[in-house]
């Protein structure tokens, strides 16, 4: 077996862990926000948003210095360090006495994260482009399967063992995620340049420079849209399921509508994208989310809600992988960590922006208009990635 098929195998299944153990946090941190002393119902929505984002904005800081190390010293460092950095981090917060210790720790996580760039890093440097979006979607169903079981996990764990439990938990997932990298990934890494370039330099000897700055204001649009809904699904369902005894539970299996979804869809997107092309997925698949987003301010119940989220998921599988596959292809090997660290860094910062926005909008204006606020960025990203992406790469075909 090549090389790069059994590492993605190994990425895929530390991925997995890592993303289960990671997406536990999402449907029970306003609960736990609340569990530390915060009661009023637009404070927990405004907190939420400011702790789940706040990890992001941080991440965006230090995604291009990871990314610059891993072109440096290699990507399977990068992911022992950020696995075993969040397995510590995330353990400790099942100790915080309040949300502002709880946020303080997030932000620690956030300056030590990246395992999932350096992994993607990884086997897109070590996979040649007849395939990389095959692996490349591959590896994005690591994450989604993760995001699948790991919300319903953490709504289990909460009913049985406590909030608190589930952060133990996570961070025993992440070390697990550390020792099966270091035992079975291998990575043949060998330094392309002597000389550490500077951002300057590094952008000099980039060759697409403008559709590299649309991708990457595509990944920061795509972000925003698409987290701005979670630090508010699990008030939503709250409310629609009348203030329920299982509510944490009903909020997980709600996550994981579009999980399943994706896990369902990405791998096929991924090979469509090797036939058709990847701007071809990436705007179909905004327009179809963009329109998704709109029925979900009307539902009655956390049933529908779910059902709208899973076709969500199929619609939304296409984005991320695509815009990694755009940037695989238009990126010299010797700079990919870098401008993976950079696409990071944007997609980071959309994921904060999305967080904060949405969490502060549900506040101030209420939950619905989330959802149509969404649709609007979602369908105007299609808009811009059809003039400045589509119509660009299919004169190039």
């Amino acid at each position: 077996m090549e090389m790069w098929k059994k590492n993605l195998i190994v990425c895929w299944f530390g991925i997995f862990v890592a993303s289960i153990g990671m997406s536990q946090i999402a449907p029970v941190l306003p609960l736990y926000i609340q569990h530390l002393g915060v009661q009023n119902t637009a404070s927990i929505t405004k907190f939420s948003g400011i702790a789940f984002g706040v990890t992001y904005l941080v991440s965006a800081i230090f995604s291009p210095i990871w990314g610059s190390a891993a072109d440096k010293y290699g990507r399977k460092p990068m992911i022992l360090r950020a696995s075993l950095g969040m397995a510590i981090t995330i353990g400790c917060m099942g100790f915080a006495p309040n949300v502002y210790v709880l946020i303080g720790l997030r932000i620690l996580q956030g300056a030590i994260t990246g395992y999932g760039t350096a992994c993607t890093t990884l086997i897109a440097t070590q996979t040649d482009k007849g395939h990389a979006g095959y692996a490349l979607g591959v590896l994005s169903t690591a994450s989604i399967a993760g995001s699948l079981l790991g919300p319903t996990l953490g709504g289990f764990i909460d009913e049985i063992l406590g909030l608190q439990s589930v952060f133990f938990i996570t961070g025993v997932l992440l070390l697990i995620s550390f020792i099966t990298t270091l035992i079975f990934v291998k990575e043949s890494f060998v330094k392309e340049s002597k000389k550490v370039l500077s951002i300057k330099e590094v952008w000099s000897t980039i060759p697409e420079k403008n559709l590299t700055i649309t991708m990457f204001i595509t990944f920061f649009m795509l972000s925003v849209a698409l987290y701005s809904v979670e630090p508010i699904v699990t008030v939503y369902v709250k409310q629609l399921s009348y203030n329920s005894s299982h509510i944490a539970l009903l909020a997980g299996l709600v996550f994981s509508a579009s999980g399943l979804a994706n896990i369902i869809a990405a791998p096929g997107l991924g090979k469509l994208s090797d036939k058709i092309g990847a701007h071809k997925v990436i705007l179909a698949c905004l327009i179809g989310a963009g329109i998704i987003f709109i029925p979900q301010a009307f539902v009655q119940n956390a049933w529908q809600l779910m059902g709208l989220r899973f076709l969500l998921g199929l619609a939304s599988a296409g984005l991320i992988p695509s815009v990694n596959i755009i940037l695989k292809k238009i990126t010299p090997s010797s700079l990919t960590g870098r401008v993976f660290g950079f696409s990071m860094a944007a997609g980071y910062l959309g994921v904060f922006g999305g967080a904060v926005f949405g969490g502060q909008i549900a506040g101030i204006l209420g939950i619905k208009y989330v959802f149509f606020i969404t649709s609007a960025l979602l369908l105007a990203n299609a808009i811009w990635v059809y003039f400045k992406v589509n119509k660009k790469l299919s004169l190039n075909e």
